[in-house]
């Protein structure tokens, strides 16, 4: 079992910048993968970035070049810096780790922390 506790939400002016973390706990973090997700309210929710075991990282087209995804694993965290903030932005953004196993897929969420990109 895997425990996922999100941090670093907020309110922040379009342009500005806020650096998300997601601490794990529970299980060895570097067999997992692990991903950001985000929802907006009224939408459903979206990969917004994610890190690979390996660190491979694949992003969104809207967040590409402006968001950062990166990985700790002595600290078993992982991090979402995202520079340039649009107020298309606001959501609340969601840990998610995962990995395979035989016969299927462990997945695990947090609990999600609020972003708010206003002036």
């Amino acid at each position: 079992q895997v425990q996922l506790v999100e941090s670093g939400g907020g309110l922040v002016q379009p342009g500005g910048s806020l650096r998300l973390s997601c601490a794990a706990s529970g299980s060895t973090f570097n067999i997992y993968n692990m991903d950001w997700y985000r929802q907006a309210p009224g939408k459903e929710r979206e990969l917004v970035a994610g890190i690979t075991v390996l660190r491979i990282t694949n992003y969104a087209d809207s967040v590409k070049g402006r968001f950062t995804v990166s990985r700790d694993n002595a600290k078993n965290t992982v991090y979402l810096q995202m520079d340039s903030l649009k107020p298309e932005d606001t959501a609340v953004y969601y840990c998610h780790v995962w990995r395979s196993v035989v016969g299927g897929r462990l997945d695990y969420w947090g609990q999600g922390t609020q972003v708010t990109v206003s002036s």
